[in-house]
């Protein structure tokens, strides 16, 4: 056997504010003293590691000394803790126009999961993206001009496209946000949202971008120029929670788990 000692690449302050959470959250259901196998700050640092590392539920129950069922129960708890602290669209676009922002930033992306069953009527998969050529669900982003992830949406199944998924979860909120002054950019993905959703337009099929008129090609240079900081957002909450980058957990929790690493990351600053 050969031990050794790791270190967790997170600052103290965001295992602090999770322990805090959870110490809250075991008081406010009644958990009397010292009946769980873990204290807040243990089972923080449980949470964090899954986040941050993608370590297998089974080796992070291991090394905290409890069994695979209750790890779950801790991580599942963890989860439910943080996404409980999400902000709501509507809050984050009020908040949005509180600072001033002169507009936010639409993206979507895929958050890979195991191979699920769902076939539709016309025998494709309901959880398989044709765009990304694997299986997950779509989350929604909305991110401040310079990047900074600020909401994600419930998760829908990867076939769904993003703006089938944006109509579902956030363009009612972001036109009454664009009637107030607040405009939203993204990708041609969301070709026909509506008013208040500026989009590139897109280049004739099969002609070169060179068969728009000069204006036009200006402003898709501009449009896209400006909300090319909103890619980083899912890119930022993949790679400080490493877990985004794969769920082996039920499928049904990606939003949950998307909405909790957003908590993290907002903690994380």
């Amino acid at each position: 056997m050969v031990t050794y000692a790791a270190t967790l690449d997170v600052p103290r302050h965001v295992v602090d504010h999770l322990s805090r959470l959870l110490a809250a959250h075991r008081r406010r259901i009644g958990t009397p003293r010292n009946s769980r196998a873990l204290g807040p700050f243990r089972q923080a640092v449980l949470v964090l590691r899954w986040f941050r590392e993608r370590g297998c539920v089974h080796c992070l129950a291991r090394d905290a000394g409890i069994s695979q069922a209750t790890g779950y129960r801790y991580l599942h708890e963890g989860i439910d803790v943080l996404a409980a602290q999400a902000p709501d669209l509507h809050e984050v676009l009020d908040h949005c126009r509180h600072e001033g922002m002169t507009h936010v930033i639409l993206d979507g992306t895929l958050i890979e999961t195991d191979r699920l069953a769902g076939a539709r009527d016309n025998g494709n998969d309901w959880w398989f993206s044709q765009k990304h050529k694997a299986f997950g669900r779509n989350g929604q982003f909305l991110a401040a001009p310079d990047g900074i992830p600020l909401w994600v949406s419930d998760a829908e199944p990867g076939s769904v496209p993003d703006i089938t998924a944006a109509r579902i979860h956030a363009l009612p909120a972001l036109y009454k946000a664009a009637a107030g002054g607040l405009p939203t950019l993204a990708d041609t993905g969301y070709i026909g949202a509506g008013i208040g959703i500026l989009l590139p337009v897109r280049r004739p099929k099969g002609q070169s971008e060179q068969a728009l008129d000069a204006d036009t090609r200006t402003t898709n240079s501009l449009i896209r120029g400006i909300r090319a900081l909103g890619e980083r957002a899912a890119a930022e909450l993949k790679q400080r929670r490493r877990t985004l980058q794969h769920i082996t957990l039920s499928p049904g929790r990606i939003g949950d788990i998307a909405r909790a690493a957003l908590v993290l990351n907002r903690i994380w600053k």
